[in-house]
């Protein structure tokens, strides 16, 4: 016959052992170590190694053939009298100053647009979504035939407005703003559904709540909408950053359309430290810049991330 314990005993354990919940707690930990490892393991190959060799090359003048020289800092010093890269630095600033604010809106009303089902939003989603799944380099071949001057489809459509001699891609003063326009339409779709599935968390009773008060719908945004979405907003603006600086938009586009020009106005900082590598074949300086790159990519990052909490601003 079965004794039943005694409700006031304790379990005892035996000595040395560690609590049921420090063992679960353990082994949660260590499930989550196994799913970060391949993707912590191909971040160290893939970028903490080429950077750490990147650093060493910098301290030498390399010409790609196998001739090294140690020249400790003279890469580095040598950046303070380029005049051609601070003139890549000011393009990528331009660049980054404009693309970044104006495609987060671009994209965050896209958001909003498709955010409620109405009949077709499935089809509106993915046409938006669309330019984004085609190579860069596809991208920039098909907006290169567009722009051709006096004969390309958007200077056809601009002849009615007397526009059609336009030159915008050989026009200094609209180069620029034609490689931020083109990049914009190539990543709204991708960050609008970034914004989408952040929209897609926030509880619809605050917003019902809101109207209940009186809310118009620039208040639900401004005090409902705009406080919970800021974590993804955040995600989109420091991805945004990156990618304006060091991303496929901006060496893919620029050497596809207008190879740094014309006049060097759409010469951005990876574009620059491309030349110097696999066009000058000073490999040291190349790396050299590329070291200072991510160096500036980092601190600002983490700047951002200081700040602001992660994008929640005003946590404890």
């Amino acid at each position: 016959m079965a004794t039943v314990a005694d409700p006031g005993t304790a379990v005892k354990r035996p000595p040395g052992a560690a609590p049921p919940v420090w063992n679960r707690r353990r082994r949660e930990a260590l499930a989550g170590y196994a799913f970060v490892a391949p993707d912590l393991l191909g971040l160290m190959m893939f970028v903490g190694l080429p950077m750490v060799l990147s650093l060493g090359v910098s301290l030498f003048s390399a010409d790609g053939f196998g001739g090294y020289t140690y020249v400790g800092l003279a890469n580095f010093r040598q950046m303070a009298e380029d005049t051609q890269l601070w003139q890549s630095v000011k393009v990528t600033l331009t660049y980054t100053v404009a693309f970044v604010p104006i495609g987060f809106v671009v994209s965050l009303g896209l958001a909003l647009l498709v955010r409620d089902h109405f009949p077709g939003v499935g089809l509106v989603r993915t046409m938006f979504f669309l330019p984004h799944v085609i190579s860069l380099v596809v991208v920039g071949i098909a907006w290169q035939f567009l722009l051709v001057d006096k004969q390309g489809a958007v200077a056809t459509l601009l002849r009615p407005v007397g526009l059609g001699d336009t030159s915008f891609l050989g026009d200094p003063s609209l180069a620029l703003g034609s490689l931020v326009a083109i990049s914009i339409w190539f990543l709204m779709g991708y960050n609008m559904l970034i914004l989408l599935g952040g929209l897609k968390d926030i509880p619809r009773e605050y917003e019902e709540a809101a109207g209940i008060d009186g809310a118009t719908a620039w208040q639900k945004f401004r005090h409902v909408i705009w406080p919970l979405l800021r974590p993804t907003s955040f995600f989109v603006l420091v991805n945004s950053v990156v990618g304006s600086v060091t991303g496929l938009q901006a060496f893919d586009l620029v050497y596809v359309l207008t190879q740094g020009g014309p006049a060097g106005s759409t010469s951005s900082v990876v574009f620059y430290i491309y030349q110097q590598a696999f066009t000058f074949n000073n490999y040291g300086y190349a790396a050299a810049l590329t070291t200072v790159v991510v160096g500036f990519l980092v601190a600002a990052t983490g700047t951002m991330f200081g700040l602001t909490k992660g994008g929640r601003f005003d946590a404890g």
